[in-house]
């Protein structure tokens, strides 16, 4: 089993990523080849950088970074489930990524997007860029929501159609294949 850790990038007040942080949290839990962490970024709470020494050295001097750092290191794997603000990704998410270097190296990572008629697709571009940098692999599938409130019931539950399923299933997948092979760099 490979360790998932499902990435919730926005923190604002009123926000609806974790809604369907908790619905891909949920069809990965379903998947056999994955132990399923949520990690919500307004809960975690990181400030704006504030580590003195630059990433890469891991010469950490907070322990929310300490924490973090662990957090990340555990992971073999990482869903980033991403807003689109200003055709890009939220701000809390890049300063998360951030903070780290080594941690997020030679791992696999799918997306899922979401927003108005784009679906987030701006900002899961954008966060490809970040995260090749970073030595994580983004995987092609992904899963891209446009007009995303409609799938949001009066519970506040995501209820996903056909083709978000569908997406979420092919993502699942080719992440457990890639992780495989990434895993196996680790080791070396």
């Amino acid at each position: 089993m490979y360790n998932l850790k499902i990435i919730n990038s926005t923190t604002r007040p009123g926000r609806k990523g974790i809604i369907i942080s908790s619905w891909i949290a949920n069809a990965a839990k379903e998947h056999p080849e994955f132990n399923v962490e949520l990690i919500d970024l307004g809960e975690v709470n990181l400030p704006m950088m504030d580590e003195p020494f630059h990433p890469a050295m891991q010469k950490y001097q907070n322990q929310h970074t300490k924490d973090w750092s662990a957090k990340i290191d555990a992971a073999d794997a990482f869903i980033f489930v991403t807003a689109e603000y200003n055709g890009s990704y939220p701000a809390p998410l890049k300063n998360a990524l951030d903070y780290l270097v080594k941690e997020w190296g030679h791992k696999a990572a799918g997306i899922v997007s979401y927003g108005g008629v784009s679906g987030g697709t701006r900002a899961a571009q954008m966060l490809k860029l970040s995260l090749s940098s970073l030595r994580i692999t983004p995987l092609v599938e992904s899963v891209s929501i446009p007009f995303f409130d409609q799938f949001i019931n009066d519970e506040d539950v995501f209820v996903g159609n056909d083709i978000t399923e569908q997406a979420a299933k092919a993502m699942l997948d080719e992440l457990a294949r890639q992780t495989a092979v990434l895993k196996t760099l680790r080791s070396k």
